[in-house]
């Protein structure tokens, strides 16, 4: 069975420099967001969990048929006043947890070394490379190999040494970056997704394969069309003696595996970015509309969608997923009952920290994404 939980995104607007302290949901601004009591009176973060429930409320700039959008009742207290009435969740909070935004994607770094390789031997090395896109045009995967004799030994040599491992990662480089020949689409060149590099010069050298940044396809304006999708490469490299195959699949464990391949860097997604963030308040829409739930292609159709997200900012978010407030509503039937999960998408900045900040100070909220690295790589090579 589907893991759904109905979900409702709150985006706060860049302008929004703290929640509110006064009025009620009915005198939210147009995107203004705020937490609010039973009562509907604005609550701070940190105090949350002193009445018996709250709301997540935003303001809305249509509000024919409609009031501000608000989330169900969510209790964080851990213990219920004495005047809860029993029938009644005292905490129907099942997970509580932030998520740092981050704009930069790791692309993978491998490392191959450990060459194991005699003068004059066949050795082929296959990359296979993994992606959403890739992986619908290829069946295992954009796999390719090339393959090299060793150096020969110096003249009078013993031809059981092992080979000179520099000079045979270049000769690898320099098949590598060949560029495929012809037009056909299926000749697809390896520094079409990779870059290669050596990195030493003695026995220990290593050759550094990093794979690229995938094109990163623009978000289309109707907004009713495919939608965004992030992609990374991620892929495997094997080394083995003897010349390539396609009798069978080139596998980790092949019985002649004459090099080491070490994934020193996996690649990642970006977090929270404003691209993200736009698909998500497309892909919830219909969950918080009063009227209007589709998204057509006639923006005439589509007066009662609002987008608070303002493109190039980074977004932390705060989700919190809930179960029904009044167990009234849990009667037995041949049926589950399904759970709430509310999104706070909140720009990088003090807002931001500050919510972050008295959530794990108050309620111990689980904290992911702690580390954004400021770069693609994390590692050199030099010849």
């Amino acid at each position: 069975m589907a893991d759904f939980s109905l979900t409702t995104l709150f985006v706060v607007p860049v302008g929004q420099t703290a929640l509110p302290s006064s009025g009620s949901t009915q005198d939210l601004t147009a995107g203004q967001v705020g937490f609010f009591n039973q009562d509907y009176a604005p609550v701070a973060t940190a105090a949350l969990g002193a009445g018996s429930y709250f709301y997540v409320a935003q303001g809305r700039s249509n509000t024919y048929l409609q009031g501000s959008k608000r989330s169900d009742k969510i209790s964080l207290v851990a213990q219920g006043p004495t005047a809860t009435p029993t029938n009644r969740n005292v905490n129907n909070v099942s997970e509580l947890y932030s998520v740092k935004g981050c704009a930069t994607a790791l692309n993978q770094i491998t490392e191959v070394d450990g060459w194991n390789v005699q003068c004059g031997e066949v050795v082929t090395l296959t990359l296979r490379g993994h992606s959403s896109y890739i992986d619908t045009l290829y069946f295992n995967g954009f796999t390719r190999s090339v393959t090299v004799n060793a150096p020969c030994c110096d003249c009078g040599g013993d031809p059981c040494l092992d080979v000179d491992v520099p000079a045979l990662i270049d000769q690898f480089i320099a098949k590598l970056e060949q560029q495929a020949p012809g037009n056909n689409p299926d000749n697809i060149s390896f520094n079409s997704f990779y870059t290669f590099a050596r990195s030493g010069n003695d026995a220990a050298a290593k050759l550094v394969i990093t794979g690229k940044a995938l094109t990163k396809y623009g978000q289309p304006c109707d907004v009713a069309a495919d939608p965004f999708e992030f992609d990374k490469l991620r892929f495997h490299a094997f080394v083995y003696a003897g010349p390539a195959t396609t009798a069978d699949f080139i596998v980790a464990d092949n019985c002649d595996i004459v090099a080491v391949a070490t994934d020193v860097q996996q690649s990642s997604y970006p977090r929270g970015t404003s691209e993200e963030i736009a698909q998500l308040e497309k892909n919830y829409y219909s969950y918080q509309a009063g009227y209007l739930k589709s998204l057509l292609r006639m923006g005439g159709f589509n007066q009662n969608f609002e987008s608070h997200v303002t493109p190039g900012i980074v977004y932390d978010t705060v989700t919190v997923r809930f179960n029904e407030f009044d167990k009234a509503a849990y009667q037995w039937g041949d049926y589950i009952m399904q759970d709430s999960t509310v999104i706070i998408a909140i720009p990088q900045g003090a807002l931001s920290t500050a919510i972050i900040a008295d959530l794990a100070a108050a309620f111990n909220i689980t904290q992911y994404g702690s580390v954004c690295p400021t770069t693609t790589t994390t590692t050199t090579a030099a010849p």
